[in-house]
């Protein structure tokens, strides 16, 4: 979560006046339509195309979803400013090794399709948390659906506030304005279509999106000179090196790259309520298998050319680097910068790029407000309330739209504290390990309990975040070498030296020659957060009693481990929810 909250922050400032872009009417057409068309989908689903007044109807739809809508859904939700911002800025100044990110869905999906999302299926699981209580215990479910609801309330005004800014600054219209505007229209059809509406605006969405990252990568290739040109260009300048090095401390590296997006990966698609939601709203394991192979080919296809933008990035500036140069106060406003020059003199692209970013941000915000909206109700308000299908839906559109609100005035406080929002999320973000590991400690041990995973995932938070704390501003890393020899004599500063590449270090920049866990490279955080949980968790599994009067129910463990295990076949416990029902009856 901390490299989604900071590469987000990072993109708002991106789209800044180093872009210079300049909007005329073309570009506000194309943008109306872009919110135009979400606003009409929330219409058709919400008032025309109408299911059943059920729960089940509105976070799943009924369990009927298409495949085909599902898979671009999931894809539209990993395209977020993250990847149309930062990703490109990372390949310019870091070099190919983040493209390891994407390497490793060719190991996630097989993760997901054949030990997780199994499991959920199995037993008709509808909310991933509904799993940590049949699994261990309700002390579990309640730590978990707590740190994904803080998270998602200090994330909600990030996601929609960064575009608006970058709109704002476009255009001269006051971003609180512009903020209402475009959360209104989100809750809109978030509200009223649910998640249908939801999975259709991400279609809608995701196509924009498209359009944007590979018309920008292409032509930019083209103003190159050719696909061989910038390859040839990107590996004389280093930024196709990958990285072996088996030091901590050093920023990227394959090792740390591919382990740590591995788990992010399957953890943010396989164990996190926004895509899980999506996952089971189809009518069968077969059929969700088959979007998750359909997304992990578009999010490789996607994430290629996003990458491969970084790479053109660099083949264009190679001779004249324009942060060196002064044009780019930072790597990560290249990519606007980099838009501007390549694509900036054709009429109506500043409008489609612009919209690009805003897809982003709604395709993010609608699916996690709809998912929000089912786990507070399900885990806080249903188990005190008497429960109606028609009251359960009224409560959920209300906490839609009161989200709404909130991220408005979110954005209020956003402007003003953007440097304490990054330490917050770091901290935050650093819970993900923890999250995936109990979830995976449950699948994958047959001798874990409730006891043993609370005090696992509460050890790793303490220990994560105490390491992001001490750390945080401690950690400095140079770029790979640039040039500005091809620059304009004018435009270079006093502090400008003209030299050729030299050599540059992507570790962590500390004294001493001393390993210390505060130079740990922030890409091994996730990793180290999940293996925290384990170490501590598996032992404790055995030193520990678990309550006597539970026993495991051999559906609850992954079908790769279950002709393993020797059991006694059992229930799981009630759920806490049905308890409630039971006892009213």
């Amino acid at each position: 979560m901390s490299a989604l909250l900071n590469a987000s922050i990072q993109a708002a400032a991106a789209v800044a006046p180093d872009s210079q872009f300049v909007f005329n009417s073309t570009d506000y057409v194309i943008f109306s339509l872009m919110l135009s068309i979400s606003a009409a989908i929330g219409v058709y689903f919400g008032f025309f195309a109408k299911g059943e007044d059920t729960t089940e109807e509105y976070l799943m739809g009924g369990k009927r979803m298409k495949t085909l809508p599902i898979a671009i859904s999931l894809v539209a939700s990993q395209l977020s400013a993250i990847s149309i911002m930062t990703i490109p800025g990372e390949m310019y100044g870091y070099g190919i090794n983040w493209f390891f990110n994407v390497v490793c869905m060719v190991v996630v999906v097989p993760l997901l399709n054949y030990v997780i999302i199994p499991v959920f299926y199995n037993n008709n699981i509808t909310n991933c948390y509904e799993y940590l209580e049949m699994r261990f215990d309700r002390k579990v479910r309640v730590l978990q659906t707590f740190l994904f609801i803080s998270t998602m309330f200090f994330m909600l005004p990030i996601f929609l506030f960064l575009p608006s800014l970058a709109f704002s600054q476009v255009t001269g219209f006051n971003v609180h304005i512009i903020n209402a505007i475009v959360s209104g229209i989100c809750v809109f059809y978030t509200m009223f279509g649910g998640i249908k509406a939801v999975v259709w605006t991400d279609v809608v969405q995701a196509g924009i999106m498209v359009v944007s990252v590979v018309l920008v990568g292409v032509m930019g290739a083209y103003r190159v000179g050719g696909f061989s040109e910038v390859f040839r260009i990107a590996g004389e300048g280093g930024r196709l090196d990958v990285n072996f090095n088996l030091d901590l401390t050093t920023r990227s590296t394959i090792w740390n790259v591919f382990s740590s997006a591995t788990i992010m990966w399957a953890g943010y698609v396989g164990l996190n309520q926004s895509c899980v939601q999506r996952i089971v709203s189809l009518p069968s394991l077969k059929h969700a298998r088959r979007a998750l192979v359909i997304f992990g080919f578009g999010f490789v296809i996607i994430m290629f050319f996003n990458c491969f933008t970084g790479i053109v990035i660099f083949s264009r500036f190679f001779d004249c680097d324009p942060i060196k140069n002064g044009q780019v106060s930072k790597v990560d406003k290249m990519v606007p910068y980099f838009v501007q020059d390549t694509v900036g003199h054709l009429r109506g692209l500043p409008g489609v790029f612009i919209s690009c970013v805003f897809s982003a941000a709604l395709s993010t915000l609608s699916a996690s407000i709809n998912s929000l909206g089912g786990v507070v109700y399900f885990d806080y308000i249903k188990p005190h309330i008497r429960h109606t299908e028609h009251k359960a839906n009224v409560i959920m559109k209300l906490f839609v739209f009161f989200c709404g609100i909130y991220c408005v005035l979110g954005g209020i406080i956003v402007e003003k504290f953007n440097s304490i929002l990054q330490v917050l999320y770091s901290i935050g973000g650093v819970s993900f390990g923890a999250t995936c590991a109990v979830f995976m400690l449950g699948m994958l041990v047959p001798r874990a309990h409730g006891r043993a995973a609370i005090l696992g995932v509460l050890s790793s938070i303490a220990c994560m975040s105490i390491i992001v704390i001490l750390s945080w501003g401690r950690n400095h890393y140079d770029t790979l070498p640039t040039r500005v020899d091809n620059c304009p004599a004018p435009a270079l500063n006093a502090t400008t030296t003209v030299s050729p590449l030299s050599p540059s270090t992507t570790a962590a920049a500390h004294t001493g020659d001393e390993f210390s866990i505060l130079d740990l490279s922030f890409n091994w955080y996730v990793v180290v957060g999940f293996a925290i949980t384990w170490l501590v968790a598996v032992p404790l599994s055995y030193i520990l009693k678990q309550r006597a009067d539970v026993k495991l129910d051999p559906k609850l463990l992954s079908p790769v481990v279950q002709p393993f295990v020797r059991y006694e076949l059992a229930q799981a416990d009630e759920l806490h929810e049905l308890k409630s029902e039971n006892t009213k009856a």
